[in-house]
């Protein structure tokens, strides 16, 4: 029996919602991906060029500190990566994420919410973390097919 987990960064609460229904739908775990120092309206000001979002958005080396860990990876086959988009690509605190963990054999399934963007680059950028992982399968999942 596959074992399945809901991983995702929610900043409004709108992924939030999308996660619990997934993890509902496929009996999935669920875990936040919750920011060491939380984001606060000002650092989500995407039309201010110095706000915090913005910034690490600018910088593809930028990886915020999350809270916590999940519990041990190695007992899931399948693991949802929800995130809303930020600048036409994951938020750089998912990446932090990813790094965390070895995802060797796992299949990893992005998806994500966003106001108005597509999902862009964001399969294609996340597709790094399954270059070093040959086993790890990316699929792209749109908030309808949930």
């Amino acid at each position: 029996m596959r074992k399945t987990l809901v991983a995702y960064f929610s900043a409004s609460g709108v992924t939030a919602r999308l996660a619990q229904k997934l993890a509902a739908v496929t009996d999935a775990d669920l875990f936040e991906i919750v920011p060491e120092t939380p984001y606060t309206a000002a650092d989500l000001d995407w039309t201010n060029k110095a706000s915090r979002s913005s910034v690490e958005m600018n910088d593809p080396t930028s990886r915020p500190a999350v809270a916590s860990r999940a519990a041990d990876l190695s007992r899931y086959d399948r693991i949802f990566v929800g995130f809303p988009i930020w600048w036409y690509t994951a938020p750089t605190i998912v990446n932090t994420f990813l790094e965390q963990y070895d995802l060797t054999g796992k299949t990893v399934v992005p998806f994500a919410t966003s106001g108005m963007s597509p999902i862009g680059r964001s399969a294609a950028d996340l597709r790094r973390f399954s270059a070093d992982v040959p086993d790890a399968e990316l699929r792209q999942w749109a908030e309808n097919q949930i």
